[in-house]
């Protein structure tokens, strides 16, 4: 049983592409990190170069992780001692561990473990729930305007929302290529009222069935409206249309609001997942 790092996007989609795909709507951030690696160069995420990792227990790979600097680690489920092996490989690799996102148990084996390993301690940032789309309903009430999908003429306001929306939540904010990617792809939405912008949502491209739905924004002068909620449901549509088996997206648990709202649109809770960071 061992660990192998690698910074070959093809060769982590070898090793790891089938472990990944067997459980989508839980590792639906790692597969849509790599596709867009895949699709838009290695640097879509920042300019330091992704770490790709593996783990393989009688020759099949049962975890992975990867890692585009400077944001945190994503990882699968960490079976069996591959946590504590984990702090090991990366350790002598010389990697320098921002923080680490992924199911609550998983991210605490291994927090503790680089913990034991490097002597550095962790915080936790945020807690987050992963829901998964039942029955779309209907925002109720429903406001007034209506949702189209974003052009390239959109490329200006939609960056300065993907940058507001990042600084909220405290996340580094590196949105260019990706928000160019996702207009040209026809992924982001927004809500119209009145001739004017009012929310945002964007919207994953459909992995193994799965599409992800994130960020939602809407400026602080035109919340309480119900515009988040129409431009969400409207996006979950458009996944559904375009094919998606499951949509899903994630909350901050600290926001109840949006968890109740996203409740009231069809979505159920599937499982809890950390952010932990270190040293920030």
């Amino acid at each position: 049983m061992a660990w192998t790092l690698t910074d070959d996007v093809d060769a982590y989609q070898t090793a790891a592409g089938g472990l990944l795909s067997s459980e989508p709507v839980r590792n639906t951030v790692l597969l849509s990190v790599l596709a867009s690696l895949t699709r838009i160069g290695l640097a879509a995420y920042g300019d330091g170069a992704p770490l790709f990792g593996s783990w393989s227990a009688g020759g099949v790979v049962s975890a992975a992780v990867l890692q585009t600097p400077p944001h945190p680690m994503l990882l699968t489920g960490l079976p069996g001692e591959s946590a504590d092996e984990l702090a090991a490989a990366l350790a002598d690799r010389g990697v320098r561990l921002p923080g680490i996102n992924g199911p609550e148990p998983d991210v605490a084996a291994l927090g503790r473990a680089w913990q034991q390993r490097t002597g550095t301690s962790g915080h936790l940032r945020r807690r987050m729930r992963l829901y998964r789309l039942g029955a779309l309903a209907a925002p109720d009430p429903f406001p007034d305007g209506a949702a189209r999908i974003g052009t390239e003429a959109d490329e200006a306001l939609v960056t300065n929302w993907f940058s507001a929306f990042a600084a909220e939540v405290g996340d580094h904010d590196s949105p260019g290529q990706v928000v160019r990617s996702r207009l040209a792809s026809g992924q982001l939405m927004l809500w119209e009222a009145a001739g004017e912008p009012k929310s945002l949502a964007g919207l994953t491209a459909v992995i193994a069935g799965v599409a992800r739905v994130g960020p939602v924004y809407t400026p602080p002068q035109w919340r309480g409206r119900g515009y988040g909620g129409a431009v969400t449901a409207a996006i979950s549509e458009l996944a559904l249309g375009r094919g998606a088996e499951s949509v899903i997206l994630f909350t901050d648990l600290a926001n109840s609001a949006s968890n109740s709202l996203y409740i009231k649109l069809g979505y159920r809770a599937r499982e809890d997942r950390v952010l932990l960071m270190f040293g920030d």
